[in-house]
């Protein structure tokens, strides 16, 4: 009988289908297992400095969240995973996904912190909607807001997770964040390495004024 001729590229296929598969996996798995950033492991692969201490939702100040969800994603405790109102009002004004902080959700956030590169490109974007979703299927919301609280990068020197940065910026467990010190943490969130919760300039102060009075009537029916 004649022999049959390997096929390598059903091996490269398999690998790319399992590659593919392990974020929807893993989100399973996150239920339970406190995970880490792709950004962590970076820094942790090439010697860079990582600081990180796991504190469970109930152990950070309510405070915190309700900051977070207004500066991030009012309509957290209500959409999918993805906040298609949000995009759609977006894509009607012309404006571009990827420069758009308003068009990442907290899961959107989670999905990309976990399995995704660091890039504004608009392929990521595309991967990152459907591990959105999953997210939003797989993990309650009050789990959501706990893996993005403890794996969001919140310092320069590789300091991740809420407790890490109150330490860092007040000298205080994220426990006893005052309403202020948490709107300062949500609003250096999206560069915390160029902006300071701990010595806010006045447009940050200004910005953490602003979500400080939002965090008031913020949506947080979903958190314990």
């Amino acid at each position: 009988m004649p022999l049959r001729r390997r096929r390598p590229w059903r091996a490269l296929v398999i690998a790319l289908l399992a590659l593919a598969l392990l974020p929807f996996v893993l989100t399973v798995a996150y239920r339970a297992v406190d995970p880490v950033s792709m950004l962590m492991v970076s820094r942790w692969l090439t010697g860079q400095r990582v600081e990180r201490v796991w504190v469970p939702l109930a152990g950070i100040a309510p405070a915190l969240p309700a900051a977070v969800i207004a500066a991030e994603d009012a309509r957290f405790c209500t959409h999918a995973g993805v906040d298609f109102e949000a995009l759609g009002q977006i894509l009607d004004e012309g404006e571009d996904l990827s420069q758009v902080r308003g068009g990442s959700t907290i899961t959107q956030q989670v999905a990309k912190n976990l399995f995704l590169w660091n890039s504004r490109s608009f392929v990521r974007k595309a991967i990152e909607f459907p591990i959105a979703l999953w997210i939003g299927v797989v993990l309650p919301r009050h789990r959501v807001m706990e893996i993005y609280l403890n794996i969001a990068e919140w310092g320069p020197d590789g300091q991740f997770g809420a407790e890490a940065g109150a330490r860092h910026a007040f000298g205080r467990s994220a426990r006893s964040l005052s309403a202020r010190e948490a709107a300062l943490m949500a609003g250096i969130l999206p560069n915390p390495v160029q902006r300071s919760a701990g010595r806010p300039g006045p447009g940050m102060r200004r910005l953490a004024g602003t979500y400080q009075a939002r965090a008031r009537t913020a949506d947080v029916s979903c958190l314990p």
